[in-house]
């Protein structure tokens, strides 16, 4: 007996030092489990929150104990199931080939989250491994989870380095796709990235420019909102404050938040927080009765929640919109989740606790006595909560599609008879011997569509493609609050083409139909300008009229556009209108008195051209040398006529023929004049003895005088015009709301040089008129001469002045009255005497009587 007693001693001992793998910590995470030839992980917060201990030397603090049941989280763990076996009942995708599962609980616990996935890579269960080495290998070869992206990146941080993919179903923030990071990390939920900066179009698109900003204290919120807030600025949209909550926060910090929703100014609050979090403002919100005052826009992670939908909360978030996860339906689902029994089985209690709340019963031996005992005949039927509607599969859906995608990536690894395998020596993956790495290899590149059509693949940084359904939050007739989509954002279509709205007219808060709006400042008709307030942001500014010859044709306008030279801008100065064009026309008053003017000149001197040639044979016609008379009215003639080229819209050869032809003529006219003078002095000189000098200045040398002079002028203008010809120019200078056309001199020098040479040749003919005014007989005319040239001279010096200081039409309007004056000065003052000789004083007009001397002197 006492040798039996001593081997039994040293066998206990013996196995008493046989090391065991012992767990640190929380020892009742595996709540789903089933062998498989292959094991993909799952990790799922089935409750809201972990309880916090206060750390003592008496308690273990790897111990973390749950509260808070979440149905939602239970119905994404039985996702995950069924579409695993509905896997396995496939025969198109890994045949021969099972698929087994283990799911963990993580309590919304980063600690757990962290423990859940070192046990997922090292299969150290609690209940499967009591008395063995550790010396079993990773068990998983991809994980599913988790809803949260402050718990993922606890996940993916940890199992990165080893390469074991993570599919998360609900973890958005940016930051995970950071492939230096998270090298394994994929999601089938758009990144926020893309859906911060389209919450940013969404108000911008609403007109919204003023606006709060709330947000969760976590990764998911100060990640997402700081994209919102860059986002925000690019569109031109103002953030008036900005505040961060948590769940665990105490009461003061929401009290403090909603004061200042109270207190502002901007009518619309961009919430950006996971449905917990908001849960705990919305409920304070309602107590401080601030109901139907704001216009809330939400992101993916509450916007659809269930738990917030109640009569309390849309109370407060009704007429809410914001981006959604497209929903779907999943065959077969529903009777799954309703065939589900709870097991006591170790690794398969997770349906244990919740089937105790649901139906207030206990499954345990050890029954509270506050509880009956659960008799196994209860049915899911009845029950209605988050985890047996199937009406919202937005996330159920994305968990479905992690679960395809890694089937589809081992499919793809497994299956190649007929390609070439990925590995060395060109074979094929073994499925006892599968690898995480090459599990990851091919997850980068499915691509393939689910049962509803919808197309699954992952970008470089192993994200989907951005597409949200747009909902509005609006109650049905029976009071329910239900998610109307009312639109869809597609985040791969072109600018201004990625909201495609489906006529469904949105409900804002208190059931109004209006659109809100939330500005800091009232937009700025066109017309004018935004100008921003001194140590305000951008969003409030003044409203600032555009100045004269300034237009802005758009709301909220950030500066005024200058008009083309051409246009000027209306009395609103919100667009552009043509400037009236004026030039001296022929249908306004003036044009009609000047073109009167210059026919009436131009008749009369065809009249006195008519008399002296029927009475070309008298003594006045011939004592006043007729040829150079009839050439004298002629240029005179063309003098009255080209006046009229100054009238009427003015083009290229107007232009050049109303200076030219203005020039030309008038020095043949002053020609004409000075050789007449001319011949008066010679006259006058022949009749000396011995003086012959009417021989030096006959008839020849008086039409060559003419012509040499003409043709001097004819040279200037030569050079003119094959230079720097005048040309027909709109000057936008002289008025601001209107066009003169004009011509433009093209070279003043040439210009100036013309008058000059007509002012020379008038200037010598008044000096030689003058010297022979008071020389005896009847004969001279020197003295009519003279006082023609002396009108012609003061015209054309006060027209210097004039002509430069009139404005616009007046400034031809002078030219043409200086040419008109000057002519009717000559034709008057040279041949209005002859003609009154002629035709009234006839009985004088004889040579006797021209010939005589005395003081009967006729002019």
């Amino acid at each position: 007996m006492l040798l039996l007693a001593e081997v039994v001693l040293i066998a206990v001992f013996s196995r008493a030092e046989k090391p065991v793998c012992q767990q640190y910590g929380t020892q009742e995470l595996l709540q789903f489990s089933k062998e498989g030839d292959i094991t993909i992980g799952g990790i799922f917060s089935f409750h809201k929150n972990p309880i916090l201990v206060k750390p003592t030397f008496k308690v273990n603090p790897g111990h973390i104990q749950c509260e808070g049941l979440n149905p939602g989280e239970l119905q994404y763990a039985q996702t995950m199931i069924f579409a695993i076996e509905e896997i396995n009942n496939r025969s198109d995708m890994l045949p021969a080939v099972s698929l087994g599962y283990k799911i963990y609980e993580a309590c919304r616990s980063i600690p757990l989250s962290i423990k859940a996935s070192l046990d997922l890579m090292n299969g150290q269960e609690k209940g499967f491994i009591t008395d063995q080495s550790c010396t079993k290998s990773s068990s998983v070869h991809a994980i599913i989870g988790q809803s949260s992206s402050t718990l993922t990146i606890g996940i993916a941080a940890t199992v990165g380095p080893f390469h074991i993919p993570v599919v998360s179903h609900f973890a958005t923030c940016a930051c995970l796709s950071n492939r230096k990071e998270f090298p394994s990390f994929f999601r089938t939920i758009p990144s926020d990235y893309y859906q911060s900066r389209a919450l940013a179009k969404l108000v911008k698109h609403f007109g919204w420019t003023w606006v709060g900003a709330i947000r969760s204290d976590n990764d998911y919120g100060n990640s997402g909102m700081a994209t919102f807030i860059q986002a925000a600025q690019q569109e031109g949209i103002c953030i008036e404050y900005s505040e961060a909550i948590y769940r665990t926060d105490p009461r003061e910090k929401f009290l403090k938040v909603v004061d200042i929703v109270k207190k502002s100014t901007s009518r619309v609050i961009v919430a950006f927080t996971s449905y917990i979090d908001i849960e705990v403002l919305v409920k304070e919100l309602f107590i401080q009765n601030v109901t139907e005052f704001q216009w809330w826009v939400g992101s993916e992670s509450w916007i659809t929640h269930s738990n917030l939908a109640s009569k309390e909360g849309y109370k407060v978030l009704g007429g809410a919109i914001g981006f959604a996860i497209p929903n779907a339906k999943i065959p077969g689902l529903k009777e799954f989740i309703l065939n589900a029994r709870p097991s006591n089985t170790p690794g398969n209690t997770g349906l244990t606790e919740f089937w105790e709340s649901f139906f207030s019963c206990s499954l345990t031996s050890e029954n509270d006595e506050n509880l009956k005992p659960c008799t196994g005949k209860e049915t899911l039927e009845e029950i209605n909560n988050e985890y047996t509607d199937v009406s919202e599969l937005r996330i159920s859906n994305n968990v479905y599609k992690a679960v395809y995608a890694v089937a589809h990536s081992l499919h793809n690894l497994l299956v190649c008879s007929h390609r070439k395998g990925p590995f060395d020596k060109q074979t094929c993956a073994n499925k006892n011997d599968v690898k995480p790495w090459q599990v990851l290899q091919h997850l980068a590149k499915v691509n393939f569509t689910t049962r509803n059509g919808e197309n699954v693949h992952f970008d470089e940084n192993g994200d989907p493609l951005a597409r949200y359904s747009l909902v509005n939050w609006q109650q049905n007739k029976e009071g329910i609050t239900a998610f109307e989509i009312i639109g869809l954002y597609d985040g791969s279509s072109a600018e201004g083409q990625q909201f495609i709205m489906n006529g469904v007219n949105p409900v804002w808060a208190g059931d109004q139909n209006k659109m809100p709006k939330s500005v800091c400042s009232e937009s700025c008709l066109p017309g004018t300008r935004k100008a921003i307030e001194k140590g305000k942001p951008v969003c409030c500014f003044v409203c600032i009229p555009c100045a004269e010859g300034e237009f802005s044709n758009t709301t909220d306008s950030v500066e005024c556009t200058a008009c083309p030279l051409e246009y000027r801008s209306n009395e609103q100065r919100s667009q552009c209108v043509l400037k009236n064009i004026e030039f001296l026309s022929f249908g306004e008053l003036m044009g009609v008195l000047l073109v009167t003017c210059s026919v009436l000149g131009s008749s009369i001197t065809i009249v006195i051209a008519l008399i002296f040639f029927h009475h070309r044979s008298t003594p006045i016609v011939k004592a006043n040398n007729s040829e150079l008379s009839f050439l004298l009215l002629f240029s005179l003639t063309l003098c009255f006529l080209c006046s009229l080229t100054f009238i009427g819209q003015p083009s290229d050869w107007s232009c050049m023929l109303r200076h030219t032809a203005f020039g030309i003529t008038f020095v043949l006219c002053i020609s004409c004049v000075l050789g007449k003078t001319i011949v008066v002095l010679m006259a006058f000189r022949a009749t000396l003895p011995g003086n012959n000098i009417m021989k030096l200045f006959g008839p020849k040398q008086q039409r060559l005088s003419v012509l040499g002079f003409t043709l001097i002028q004819v040279f200037i203008c030569v050079l003119w015009l094959t230079i720097t010809p005048p040309f027909p120019n709109k000057n936008v200078k002289y008025y601001k709301e209107k066009i003169i056309l004009e011509c433009d001199l093209g070279s003043a020098g040439a210009f100036w040089a013309v008058l000059g040479y007509i002012g020379f040749l008038s200037a010598m003919c008044f000096v030689l008129a003058f010297l022979a005014r008071k020389l005896p007989d009847n004969f001279n005319e020197a003295k009519f001469i003279t006082f023609s040239m002396l009108i012609f001279c003061a015209v054309w010096i006060t027209f210097i002045p004039a002509y430069i200081s009139s404005p616009g039409k007046f400034t031809v309007a002078v030219e043409i009255f200086a040419i008109l004056a000057s002519s009717y000065g000559l034709l008057f003052c040279v041949f209005l005497p002859k003609c009154y000789i002629i035709l009234i004083k006839p009985e004088i007009n004889t040579k006797k009587h021209l010939m005589s001397k005395g003081s009967s002197k006729l002019y």
